[in-house]
């Protein structure tokens, strides 16, 4: 029964939460290269390599950034393309 209320208490509170904003945060690691998170942030988000190397720059400094802010089904989208390499991604509501 357990198992039924928490599967339950979970599809709840994903209905609800689907429909706010919500952002897609890169973690840093020291495995890719800065060009290859370049290009995947590239690739993730259509935009241009500024714009990528600031966000990679970013996660590299801080340990994170939010690479792209939304409803939540963009940021699934983005967050699986910057998994394709094996980046290491977050969503959380903003």
């Amino acid at each position: 029964m357990t198992q039924t209320l928490d599967k339950v208490f979970t599809v709840a509170i994903t209905s609800i939460s689907l429909g706010r904003p919500h952002k897609t945060i890169l973690f840093n690691d020291e495995t890719h290269h800065f060009g290859d998170v370049i290009a995947q942030i590239q690739k993730a988000l259509n935009c241009d390599r500024s714009r990528a190397y600031e966000i990679t720059k970013m996660a590299h400094r801080n340990g994170s950034a939010v690479v792209f802010n939304g409803n939540f089904e963009r940021c699934e989208h983005v967050a699986s393309i910057l998994k394709e390499i094996g980046l290491l991604t977050k969503i959380e509501e903003a």
